[in-house]
């Protein structure tokens, strides 16, 4: 059974939720907005059985962890830092790093600025910075990503966090979240100081679509639901020009929530890769499946 406690790292106290066997490898499971560590609640315990000390934050300024106030505590670089620390913590140099929306950018920027500390590294639906550079130039993302200019105002967004984040909770499985699940999420943002330290991601975002430092050298995986209301299917194109061990999977009937819509099979890969399948095991190569 998942276990919880607390641990401050690089300053900030996060709240985690702990599972399977102490020295097995490890695995961060890094949540997206609006979510929280249950976000991953259906992939903890299948990682944990599969042998892997599975570890999933609450990030700083959700549910229960601390949320230091102002906007420049939420910076990408302090939030990479967060999770190198975490590892560091954990008693591990390096983990597997598994992210979803922002905790996906968060998991990019680390693999790109700290590799050392990732052994492998899976992305759902999230952006690689260069790809978001490229299809921000677009209107068709900018209309997509129009609550992103819509978080830069002051006040307004916290009122109207919990509509959001419920029209937002929709995935394309009927399943995906129970009525017992949004209840969590409410709790979750009406905890004091979250709706404000969740927005203050996106008003601390500025950079990150053009870092200059933009390649990934460690073995990816990056899964992609094509039914995404925020994002593109084209954020996942070309990326082997970043990230030369790659393998793209794209889920065509699931949303941006695609850890919810098809648990079994992210969870297949998950293992499959994480326990040494892919494509590659030096870097070089990369591998698209369209199923």
């Amino acid at each position: 059974m998942p276990t919880e406690r607390e641990l401050v790292v690089n300053g900030v106290r996060l709240h985690l939720v702990e599972a399977g066997p102490a020295g097995g490898p490890l695995v961060l499971l890094l949540h997206g907005f609006p979510e929280f560590w249950r976000a991953w609640e259906r992939q903890i315990e299948p990682l944990a059985r599969a042998g892997f000390r599975v570890v999933a934050p609450d990030l700083r300024g959700y549910n229960l962890s601390e949320k230091p106030p102002g906007v420049t505590a939420y910076r990408l670089k302090t939030l990479r830092e967060d999770v190198a620390a975490l590892i560091h913590a954990l008693g591990h140099e390096r983990a597997h790093v598994v992210g979803h929306d922002w905790g996906g950018i968060i998991a990019w920027a680390l693999a790109i600025r700290q590799p050392e500390v990732v052994e492998r590294l899976v992305i759902l639906n999230a952006p690689h910075p260069a790809a978001a550079r490229r299809m921000l130039r677009t209107p068709r993302q900018w209309l997509k990503s129009w609550y992103i200019l819509f978080f830069q105002l002051p006040w307004l967004p916290e009122r109207v966090l919990p509509r959001f984040g419920a029209w937002a909770l929709h995935g394309t499985n009927p399943r995906a979240y129970t009525e017992q699940d949004r209840d969590l999420y409410r709790q979750a943002w009406a905890q004091p100081g979250a709706a404000t330290g969740m927005i203050n991601y996106y008003r601390a975002l500025r950079r990150f679509g053009n870092v200059k430092e933009t390649r990934v050298r460690v073995p990816t995986l990056v899964l992609w639901g094509q039914r995404d209301v925020a994002l593109l299917p084209e954020l996942a194109d070309g990326l082997e020009r970043w990230v030369p061990n790659l393998r793209v999977v794209r889920l065509p009937r699931a949303s941006h929530w695609v850890m919810r819509d098809e648990p079994v099979r992210v969870n297949n890969l998950l293992v499959d890769f994480l326990s040494g399948g892919g494509p590659a095991v030096a870097f070089s190569g990369h591998a698209t499946d369209h199923s």
